[in-house]
């Protein structure tokens, strides 16, 4: 599936097929990178403490606001990172993305579990790579 400057590659010849994610996004524009994105409100507050479903709302709406700022959008997208405390928390963050993120044109992605972030009251982190057309 196509758009004027993204192109979704969801299955290529040899690979796995993917549940929850696109293998490769094409793109020409204008690149955004999103620094990852927790869940602080706007006064710096931790929202949803030991909450991941809480914390994955905030983290998205975290990031819609980034890519408002930018000219970009959740459709611009090609690739999102996503860091964990646990890699339990991913069915929370699919719940929270389907808020933003059209299921038929999911943006690459990579899920990492760490050990921590840099507080420890926060659950998730999420980055985000967008091109935007030129």
């Amino acid at each position: 599936m196509s758009s004027s400057h993204l192109t979704h590659i969801t299955e290529p010849p040899g690979v796995a097929p993917a549940a929850n994610y696109t293998h490769v996004v094409a793109a020409t524009g204008r690149l955004v990178q999103v620094s990852g994105q927790v869940a602080l409100d706007e006064q710096g507050r931790v929202v949803g403490d030991g909450d991941p479903r809480a914390q994955a709302r905030q983290v998205f709406a975290n990031l819609d606001r980034c890519l408002t700022a930018a000219g970009a959008g959740f459709a611009d997208v090609v690739k999102l990172t996503i860091f964990v405390t646990d890699i339990a928390y991913l069915p929370a963050i699919r719940e929270a993305r389907e808020a933003y993120v059209d299921p038929a044109r999911l943006p690459a992605s990579s899920a990492v579990q760490v050990v921590a972030l840099f507080r420890p009251d926060l659950l998730i982190e999420i980055e985000a790579l967008a091109v935007v057309a030129p």
